[in-house]
This record gives structure tokens, C-alpha cells and sequence, in this order.
């Protein structure tokens, strides 16, 4: 078969671009208040999902596989829908955006210092943070458009983990096993990291939802057990 193995990724995110395109929007006007560590909760998650991706964008463009480098264009157009959701749930609920954090901006900061396979390591932290919090919001509220918004952004990453999973598949392909497995170490100690500072400076929000801080890391990690198993395998 020709092309490459990123044509099928590439197609899927096309496909996804056309539904969004064709689907209607979520039932703002039947949105409710928003309680205040929910609000502050969903201003966090806002900043980190809106950024331009441009370090990404160029490290992926200097792959030379054009299908990877289109893909994560795409990838990043979605991640900038999702800013632009949660911004839309913000000020339907008489609430506003907030230009950072300080937990995002040290993240972003450390993934452009980094080349494409390490800042896709961190990326997928991230990423893999988002799934269950993003299933909390779903699960976890009354509120027919949060849920709406939250099952929305939630189906994308669902789909973004494999994809840059089949990434650094190919990246760490090669790469001696020792080496592999400090990497593992180095990402093991990002990922609790991270997942304690957001289940601490999301915990009102989180018990708000149904769910306990402890229980958020717990489950986080059960998530990123095989990620980072497959990948490093």
C-alpha cells in the first residue's frame, strides 16, 4: 500500500473536521450557573486548551512525513475548538476567560525547550490528565450543557492518545533499552507530578463533581499505566 503510516490518522482527523463542520452547536441557552469552583476549574482548563501549537506545528513539520505534519495541524485546530467551547460555557454561565496559569505556562514552557519526542511526552501528560477530568465533567453534573461540552471534548482526546501514541511507538522503535527505560522513569515522575497538582488546585471542583482528589490521581494513573507500556515497551 503506498503513503504513509499516518494517512489513516490523517483521514481521521479530516473526517472529524467535516462532522464538527455539519454538527450543531451544543444548547447554550440551556446552561445554568456554573458553581464558583466549577468556574475556576473550567477558566484553568480554558488557557491550557488555547494556544497557537506553532512549536509543535514546526517540530512536526521538520519530520518530513507531510501526512504527520497535516494531522497535527488538525490535531491543533481541534485543541483550539475546545478553548473556544469552554470559552462559550464561561460566558453563557456570566462568567470569563482567564489569560493563564501558572501550572499551564510552566508545562508549555518545558514542552517547546524540548524536541518532538519529549514535548509529545509531555503533551500526552496532559493529555492523559484531560481524559478523566473531562470524564468528571461529564459524569459528574446535571447541567445539560457542561455535559454536552465536556462529551465533545472528551470523544477528541479519546482519539488524540492513540494517535500520538503511534508517535512515540515509532520514536522510542530504536531506542536502547536502558535509555527507554530512563525515559520511563523521567515520565512516570512528570505524570504524578502533575497529576497532584491538578487534583489539589482542582479539588473543590473535582469533589463538586463526585469526585475525590485521591480517587482522580488513582484513576489518572490506571489510565497511563498502558499508555506508557506501550510506548516504552
Amino acid at each position: 500500500m503506498g503513503g504513509t503510516t499516518f494517512d489513516g490518522w490523517l483521514r481521521g482527523f479530516e473526517d472529524a473536521a467535516e462532522l464538527r463542520a455539519r454538527e450543531s452547536s451544543p444548547p447554550w441557552q440551556a446552561g445554568g450557573v456554573l458553581d464558583r469552583a466549577m468556574v475556576r476549574s473550567v477558566q484553568k482548563f480554558q488557557a491550557g486548551e488555547d494556544g497557537d501549537g506553532a512549536s509543535l506545528i514546526g517540530k512536526s513539520a521538520r519530520v518530513g512525513d507531510p501526512a504527520y505534519a497535516a494531522a497535527v495541524r488538525l490535531f491543533v485546530a481541534e485543541e483550539q475548538n475546545h478553548a473556544r467551547l469552554l470559552e462559550q460555557l464561561l460566558l453563557n454561565a456570566g462568567a470569563s476567560t482567564i489569560d493563564g496559569h501558572w501550572s499551564d505556562k510552566v508545562f508549555v514552557s518545558v514542552r517547546r525547550a524540548l524536541g518532538l519526542r519529549l514535548e509529545l511526552m509531555t503533551l500526552m501528560v496532559a493529555e492523559v490528565v484531560a481524559l478523566r477530568y473531562y470524564e468528571a465533567l461529564r459524569d459528574g453534573t446535571e447541567d445539560p450543557v457542561l455535559t454536552e461540552v465536556a462529551a465533545r471534548i472528551l470523544a477528541d482526546e479519546e482519539r488524540h492518545v492513540p494517535f500520538h501514541v503511534h508517535r512515540l511507538r515509532g520514536g522510542f522503535a530504536h531506542v536502547p533499552r536502558p535509555a527507554r527505560l530512563a525515559a520511563a522513569a523521567g515520565w512516570w515522575i512528570l505524570m504524578l507530578g502533575a497529576v497532584g497538582v491538578v487534583a489539589v488546585d482542582h479539588g473543590p471542583a473535582l469533589r463538586h463533581l463526585g469526585v475525590r482528589p485521591l480517587q482522580f490521581m488513582a484513576d489518572t494513573v490506571q489510565l497511563f499505566r498502558p499508555i506508557a507500556a506501550e510506548v516504552l515497551r
